[in-house]
């Protein structure tokens, strides 16, 4: 848990610089889910090292808001006697500000931090906002990481499936079509897709936190740091001038006189805004690459199909493992541990080819851990895995060829009726959602109660998303597509690549998820339907099978026995009787 000391600093600076307060935002000039640790600001003030979130500092109050899937977390990384825990959705922040600040206070903010659509609805509030030309996190804190320096390399056509300058050209002709004169581009997803490059200044965060410029014409000027292009072929940057990453904004204040500049309102940093519209005009559009990139082209499915092979392999050896282990070392007085687990399974990863590390930090959570949506197990939280309770494991793989994400509930004793029969809803839910044939176009906020109906049924619900896009070899959240309550306007179409996760979550008792990867696949004509990417047995051990209806029972059972088809060559001898076993027919495992 933080102390008050970074609190008490920032207070004092913000009381010399004749200031009312401050907005710490959980982002970066990228606006990355995963910051490095150079750019965690909120972490470093609050304690809270959550993937979303923000801080507001006043003289006599700060606030915390975060969304639902911290709430518990919060509450136990962040001193509650110096901040207050909100919200970030229900009471969002410019609600706040205009019900509790007074008219003219002085908020200040960096603009390289908060995008234009987020600027856009506090400037509603009666608050003065600030804009800060230098961080005071510059001075204040004075054991700060330095600024990551991964290493960018490339992403072969093998493996990538379009060069770099058909891309360029694709997004170029959409700028001519539409009429501007350069896109700026802030997303490191988008960068990497564009430039066919991949980096390693976040762990399981494959991108290269830069920015870049494309003209009209097909053009890239690309603001990253020269160190890190140290073992780039050369060949990666025709076509490319490299500019040093600080100089992005000056840039494009500089080409902006008298043209018009493509930004992303929910992605640009506010900077670029207050850089450009002076003397240039803004088209304010999600940017193009975005959609585009969430297509993917016959070569990146095939290398999605192929790692999930792979992670499917490792998902096995490790869950025969488990079911061999967690009553041997329970009977001898010795449970495994949430960590000891989560370091094999690494290693089982570790054995598959083209593996090269986790695609996000492993959720690895025994009984009342599970509760929290985005637990990660350390010494002092890790929990013993026993026989009577659930265990819940969200995890994946960054591959040479792809990206993999799936979840997995298990218990291997008893757990209680009312926990079999939520695993039991949130079965049915995901069973609902995965069966399903949908008109192509149709959006993820249509969807989303499919696979919420079997727990609404039952008066329950849970507060995150239903599934996201998974990147290629790129970020596990990839935008646009989300099915989730929010009303999300990208389509769902053939090609993208979802996930399809609904869960249940009891404060301190247990939490449950089942998650597969999917494709988008086209199916009767005008329709799409779902393509499961995940090959790993669903534990049915505590299902309610006679809540189940045929056709449910005919999906498992299908499902099942392609696993066992796909995995049984690849397993370790001794992991393929487990398998058979787990993907045996409802009718044999229930009798």
């Amino acid at each position: 848990m933080q102390t008050t000391s970074a609190l008490s600093s920032l207070r004092r600076w913000l009381q010399e610089n004749r200031l009312d307060g401050m907005i710490v935002p959980r982002a970066d000039p990228w606006q990355s889910e995963n910051s490095a640790p150079h750019d965690d600001k909120l972490a470093w003030l609050t304690g809270f090292d959550g993937s979303a979130g923000l801080a507001l500092v006043l003289p006599d109050r700060a606030l915390l808001f975060v969304d639902g899937r911290y709430q518990v977390q919060a509450r136990l990384q962040v001193n509650t006697d110096a901040f207050e825990i909100h919200h970030l959705h229900n009471e969002p922040l410019a609600q706040w500000l205009q019900e509790n600040v007074a008219a003219g206070s002085r908020i200040a903010f960096e603009p390289l931090l908060m995008t234009n659509a987020e600027y856009a609805l506090l400037t509603a509030t009666p608050c003065q906002l600030t804009p800060l030309e230098a961080s005071p996190f510059d001075t204040l804190w004075h054991d700060r990481p330095a600024a990551p320096a991964g290493e960018i390399r490339e992403m072969t056509l093998a493996v990538s499936g379009e060069s770099s300058a058909e891309k360029r050209q694709r997004v170029a002709q959409r700028l001519a079509e539409v009429g501007v004169d350069y896109l700026a581009i802030t997303l490191p997803d988008n960068i990497a897709w564009l430039l066919n490059v991949r980096g390693a200044d976040v762990p399981m965060n494959p991108v290269p936190l830069s920015f870049a410029l494309l003209s009209r014409t097909g053009e890239v000027e690309w603001f990253v740091a020269q160190a890190k292009l140290r073992t780039l072929p050369a060949s990666v940057l025709e076509g490319v001038t490299v500019a040093p990453q600080e100089a992005f904004v000056e840039r494009c204040r500089e080409l902006s006189a008298g043209r018009r500049v493509w930004l992303d309102e929910n992605a640009a940093p506010v900077a670029l805004r207050f850089a450009i519209e002076p003397q240039g005009e803004i088209l304010w559009q999600a940017d193009p690459i975005t959609f585009i990139k969430a297509i993917k082209n016959p070569v990146e499915l095939a290398g999605y199909r192929e790692c999930h092979l792979a992670d499917g392999a490792a998902w096995v050896n490790f869950l025969a493992w488990l079911s061999r282990e967690v009553p041997l070392r329970e009977a001898d007085g010795n449970p495994l541990t949430e960590l000891e687990v989560q370091d094999r399974q690494l290693a089982f990863r570790q054995q598959q080819a083209g593996f090269i590390e986790p695609s996000f930090s492993t959720i690895s959570a025994a009984g009342s851990n599970a509760a929290m949506c985005h637990y990660h197990s350390s010494e002092a939280t890790s929990l013993p895995l026993t026989r009577d309770q659930f265990y819940l494991n969200d995890s994946g793989g960054q591959y040479q060829n792809g990206t993999t994400d799936a979840t997995r509930t298990l218990a291997w004793g008893k757990v209680t009726p009312q926990q079999r029969l939520h695993y039991t809803a949130v079965l049915k839910g995901f069973l609902a959602l995965i069966g399903l044939q949908f008109p192509s176009g149709t959006h993820g906020h249509q969807l989303d109660a499919f696979a919420r109906q079997p727990l609404w049924a039952l008066g329950l619900d849970y507060d995150h998303g239903t599934g996201h896009g998974v990147g290629h070899q790129l970020l596990i959240h990839e935008n646009p597509q989300r099915i989730a309550k929010k009303v999300n306007p990208w389509p769902l179409v053939a090609g993208s690549i979802m996930t399809i996760e609904p869960g249940y979550y009891q404060e301190g008792s247990h939490g449950i998820r089942i998650e597969n990867q999917v494709e988008i696949v086209d199916s009767a004509p005008g329709f799409c339907r779902f393509a499961s990417l995940t090959l790993i047995p669903i534990d049915l051990n505590q299902v309610e099978l006679n809540l189940l209806s045929e056709r449910e029972k005919q999906w498992l059972d299908e499902y099942h026995q392609r696993v066992r088809e796909a995995l049984s060559p690849r397993v370790e001898s001794d992991a393929r009787p487990w398998l058979f076993a787990a993907t045996a027919p409802i009718r044999v495992q229930g009798s």
